[in-house]
């Protein structure tokens, strides 16, 4: 009897506390304050500091391999957690400035993942502007 009760008291738990996942305009907001300067207001990579930098921004409107936007990489690359291939090292690492309460996110392998609002914010913009 105790156990049912329990499940019951965690199914009532679980229904009241439901997550809003971040969209593309609350990224946005996001890229527009950390990322435009080099990447673009579009993202294509010509942002007002873009010319400065050798190799130049990468264009982000270009992310997604073979049909698949590959959600991984591109957190790892814009938290600093690897930059392994990336031409230059002029990108700041923005991990601890995309930090803040955390929402489940698949970046692709079935698992959920608990990330960084701010983080998935950006990331679902930079989905919603691929070509």
């Amino acid at each position: 009897m105790k156990h049912l009760r329990f499940l019951w008291i965690l199914a009532v738990v679980a229904a009241c506390t439901t997550v809003s996942m971040p969209e593309a305009p609350e990224g946005q907001a996001l890229y527009a304050d950390n990322c435009a300067q080099c990447h673009g207001a579009t993202g294509k990579g010509n942002g007002p500091w873009a010319a400065s930098y050798s190799p130049p921004p990468a264009d982000l409107t270009q992310l997604t391999e073979d049909g698949v936007f590959p959600k991984a990489r591109v957190l790892s690359v814009i938290d600093g957690y690897d930059r392994t291939g990336l031409p230059g090292s002029e990108m700041p690492e923005f991990g601890l400035l995309l930090q803040g309460d955390t929402v489940p996110l698949d970046v692709g392998d079935g698992v959920l993942t608990p990330t960084p609002r701010p983080l998935a914010a950006l990331l679902a913009y930079l989905e919603s502007i691929q070509r």
